[in-house]
């Protein structure tokens, strides 16, 4: 009986440290996953500017592509072309730091919008993005708006 024990102690005690070095880390972002949020939050209040990539004026892709490229991550400059881009992510499954694609418009013909999740509050997404309207603000995933042209997430950066 005591023999029994102490295998079955020991087995769990290596399958546990087994487990702890595989690097998986539930839901929590990687630190340039942190810091790309931190750069795309630093553009909030930014007016919106087609073409833009500074403070003068950004447009959706420019904020993403600006916000990677100071982590040293090189993405297309459009929307349609980042989304091409890293392996798509179920909606549950979503992390800070990953993008948000929309098919946004009257068209609703490919992917014209792009954002970078920033928060994840229970069921509620948060993304940064810049729109036309209101340039770089955030925005819930769960608005209707949001939600309607929304079609898939990708992940860049790796867990």
């Amino acid at each position: 009986m005591k023999i029994f024990l102490i295998v079955s102690l020991f087995l769990s005690l290596v399958s546990c440290g087994a487990l702890k070095n595989t690097g998986y880390k539930k839901n929590k972002p990687n630190t340039k996953a942190i810091r790309v949020v931190q750069h795309a939050k630093s553009y909030i209040g930014t007016r919106y500017k087609y073409g833009g990539v500074t403070k003068r004026g950004m447009d959706c892709s420019g904020l993403v592509y600006t916000s990677f490229s100071k982590e040293n991550i090189v993405l297309p400059r459009t929307s349609a072309a980042m989304s091409t881009r890293g392996k798509t992510v179920k909606r549950q499954h979503i992390r800070k730091g990953d993008l948000v694609f929309f098919k946004t418009g009257k068209s609703f013909k490919r992917i014209n919008h792009v954002g970078v999740v920033s928060k994840i509050s229970g069921s509620s997404i948060f993304f940064i993005h810049s729109s036309s309207s209101k340039g770089v603000i955030e925005s819930s995933l769960n608005t209707k708006y949001w939600a309607k042209s929304f079609k898939f997430a990708k992940r860049i950066l790796p867990l």
